[in-house]
């Protein structure tokens, strides 16, 4: 599906012009599953009946395992066990239920018809960066108001444009080694290359699938975080910056960001500097404990 022209006049000028430019490219976004228009299109006529949502939800089945894999983590250690899509959305609610599906149908929504290998090395950290954001979310919900929902789908997409590209320009993979276990992209290369900003192309993504205004923020600043406000998306910055450095610290790999941010992140999560390794350890500990 090609970019709606109309989401052009939601931005600002400069931003329209990037995306003019990525337009111009042929830059194709992934389409929505049938599922999840429906549930948007129920949740917005105030449709109540968890037995009519879990119905529509259970018509796809990937979604549906993918829904149970999501919420056996420890951030919703004190509503499982789950038996029925019905308990998931009387326990977690349907908002923040529609959330994490949104999250689970993007990988279904940009099948790698090329380079499998680059592509499950993609899903494979983002759904990584994804839990790790929602432990995070789920112990600071206090101090950040950001909910582990909320997190996950961040965490899901915050890299999204990487894939739209990597299907756009049959060179991309290799040039940015996508291909490579917690290989780190290198923005300025990735322009320098192919004219085009992932950060951009994701947050294009975000406004395609209506989500939250202050998530797309974070998924087009997720690498600017002194671009951003006091506000929810600079905090969901904060969360996913910190949950990157834990899967890079997961992998002993550098991650030359975070030496420019860790201050930033600490006070944005309300966390003081020396109490940071502490807490690194106690989300780690969750974590692997989840993988086991």
């Amino acid at each position: 599906m090609a970019i709606d022209q109309a989401l052009l006049t939601t931005l600002s000028d400069d931003e329209s012009k990037s995306i003019k430019r990525l337009v111009d490219k042929g830059i194709k976004l992934p389409l929505q599953p049938h599922v999840l228009e429906e549930m948007r299109h129920l949740l917005s006529r105030g449709v109540t009946d968890l037995r009519v949502i879990a119905r529509s939800i259970s018509q796809d089945a990937g979604i549906v395992a993918a829904l149970f894999r999501v919420v056996q983590s420890a951030a919703y250690r004190r509503m499982q066990p789950f038996e029925s899509v019905e308990q998931i959305l009387q326990a977690i609610g349907t908002r923040q239920t529609f959330n994490i599906v949104q999250a689970v149908a993007l990988a279904a929504a940009m099948p790698s018809k090329h380079n499998a290998q680059a592509f499950g090395a993609f899903w494979a950290r983002s759904q990584a960066v994804a839990q790790i954001a929602m432990l995070i979310a789920e112990d600071r919900v206090s101090v950040c108001n950001i909910f582990p929902d909320q997190a996950y789908l961040a965490g899901i997409f915050h890299d999204c444009g990487v894939p739209v590209l990597m299907q756009r320009f049959s060179t991309y993979c290799k040039a940015m080694h996508a291909d490579e276990q917690g290989a780190w992209l290198d923005l300025a290369e990735e322009d320098k290359r192919f004219n085009a900003d992932h950060c951009v192309v994701g947050y294009l993504v975000g406004k395609h699938w209506k989500l939250p205004d202050f998530i797309c923020d974070a998924i087009r600043f997720h690498h600017d975080m002194a671009g951003l406000g006091n506000h929810a998306a600079r905090t969901m910055v904060g969360i996913l910056q910190l949950a990157i450095h834990l899967y890079y610290l997961d992998l002993h790999i550098e991650n030359p960001e975070w030496p420019r941010v860790e201050a930033a992140v600490a006070d944005e999560l309300g966390l003081r500097s020396d109490a940071l390794p502490e807490f690194i350890d106690d989300i780690f500990e969750r974590y692997h404990s989840e993988q086991r």
